[in-house]
């Protein structure tokens, strides 16, 4: 990726979604790693540790969201976005979203329409067995499924807000990252992924912290996975944001 000038700080021109659920004690270090001009868009999902009050505190837009679900999470940050370019991150501590910069830059120069973080782990227990393996047997789904060559449905990730909207997603729950995925192929985006460090998280997960998540999120993937092609109302995204 090309070294360019950072990005002006007098408006955030990038909208950093940041599901949340009771994670109060990872919300320092994740806000202060958001880089500087852009803005963070804390998508409290039920919290009842004071994860929105703290988030509001550290300088984070919070955005509340009733219904229970990270996909419902996700796509409330998103249609609350007014940046052109949206980044979407885990609000646990185990990404940096300091990480995002290059990933913004590569969809606003042109070379891809989405980019995706493929998390290894560094750290004992950042990622465990049970969660590593259903992530590869989706991604060998989803593989298969859409012909690109990725290797995780990690939830870091960029591309521009408009043509996001367009993709119209409908999944509510743990499908929601990879239906991204699969209507962006499906309309012929161009998906790039790049390594990014996986850390421990802060807290237990609310998905893949138990082979019971582990199994639910699989099952709702499985049903994106089955899903029919979507309409081609979402072409690709052209080099100045718009659709073609």
């Amino acid at each position: 990726m090309t070294a360019n000038p950072p990005f002006p700080a007098t408006e955030p021109e990038v909208d950093v979604v940041l599901p949340c659920l009771n994670e109060a004690a990872a919300l320092p270090w994740v806000l202060a790693r958001i880089p500087p001009g852009w803005r963070a868009l804390v998508v409290d999902n039920g919290s009842t540790d004071g994860s929105a009050e703290l988030a509001r505190s550290l300088g984070a837009t919070v955005v509340r969201e009733a219904r229970r679900g990270f996909g419902a999470a996700c796509h409330a940050g998103l249609t609350a976005a007014t940046a052109e370019f949206v980044c979407f991150c885990d609000c646990d501590a185990s990404l940096d979203p300091a990480l995002l910069v290059p990933f913004v830059r590569e969809v606003r120069d042109g070379e891809a329409d989405l980019v995706l973080g493929r998390r290894r782990p560094h750290g004992r227990n950042a990622w465990p067995a049970h969660a590593r393996a259903g992530n590869l047997a989706l991604a060998r789904m989803m593989r298969r499924r859409t012909g690109l060559d990725l290797h995780d449905l990690g939830p870091l990730r960029a591309a521009r807000r408009a043509p996001l909207l367009d993709l119209a997603l409908t999944d509510r729950r743990s499908g929601y990252p990879l239906q991204m995925v699969v209507r962006a192929a499906d309309a012929g985006w161009r998906v790039t992924e790049h390594d990014v460090p996986y850390l421990p998280r802060t807290g237990a997960s609310k998905v893949t912290g138990t082979w019971r998540g582990t199994w639910q999120a699989v099952r709702d993937m499985r049903r994106v996975l089955a899903e029919p092609p979507a309409p081609a109302q979402a072409s690709a995204p052209s080099p100045g944001g718009t659709a073609q």
